[in-house]
């Protein structure tokens, strides 16, 4: 199999504008990404796909590989359906441009599925954590997420589920972490299917894939991603990266 890293780097980012290029200990966001997920040794490639040009400049000068978005897209998964259309290429995975601290486990954990999925029964593989804070439970940024006994994803939602109406049953809530690995047809085929009322709805492109009858396979970590999404969380990875070095 052929797998390759896809980095969607916006410019525009609503809370935090123009992150991806903020200065990180001498290097921008955006590239101390990049040189993460190649340092990882699990891809056969890794991309940037951007619609900046100075994100593409900023790629492109330190002999990276960058792609331009040529269409305005409303999810990642469209900006990587693009990019990877014409490319020989199995799997993909979805690296966040704004996580510059990547950790490769969790990345082989979805690697792996594939691996070993011989019959193709799985399209796309992310990742869940057990959250047992109420406050965290019931946060509509924290995206839960429901797996049938084989751990393949049955609903997502911003909402409380499953919904508690019985105390002390033995449910386990489960918040959905971004990273995900798709075959590249699931990825074309979401590019050319339309947004549904779920999907609408709950503001979640993952749903689209379920309407449309595609298996996500889930996989339990105690990973959390260190994003970042605000001016605070930069100076933090600031100093992550002086305790690192």
């Amino acid at each position: 199999m052929k797998i390759i890293a896809v980095i969607p780097a916006r410019y525009a980012s609503t809370r935090f504008p123009a992150k991806l290029m903020q200065d990180l200990g001498g290097k921008t966001v955006i590239l101390r990404t990049y040189e993460a997920a190649v340092n990882t040794k699990l891809f056969d490639a890794v991309f940037v796909v951007t619609d900046s040009d100075l994100i593409y400049d900023e790629i492109r000068t330190h002999g990276g590989n960058v792609i331009r978005s040529i269409k305005e897209h409303e999810s990642g998964s469209d900006r990587i359906a693009e990019a990877i259309e014409n490319l020989d290429v199995d799997i993909v995975v979805n690296v966040q441009g704004d996580e510059p601290f990547i950790d490769a486990e969790p990345l082989a954990k979805v690697i792996e599925i594939f691996r070993n999925d011989l019959d193709k029964k799985v399209d796309l593989a992310s990742l869940m954590r057990e959250i047992t804070n109420e406050a965290e439970i019931n946060n509509p940024n924290n995206v839960k997420v429901v797996v049938d006994q084989n751990g393949f994803a049955l609903y997502f939602s911003r909402s409380v589920i499953p919904y508690p109406r019985a105390k002390n049953v033995g449910v386990r809530y489960l918040q959905h972490i971004g990273v995900y690995a798709f075959r590249k047809q699931a990825l074309l085929d979401f590019y050319s299917l339309p947004m549904q009322s779920l999907e609408a709805s709950e503001k979640l492109e993952q749903l689209r894939y379920l309407e449309f009858g595609k298996r996500i396979k889930m996989i339990e970590t105690t990973h959390i991603g260190i994003g970042i999404d605000t001016p605070e969380d930069l100076e933090k990875a600031r100093e992550m990266l002086k305790i690192q070095s």
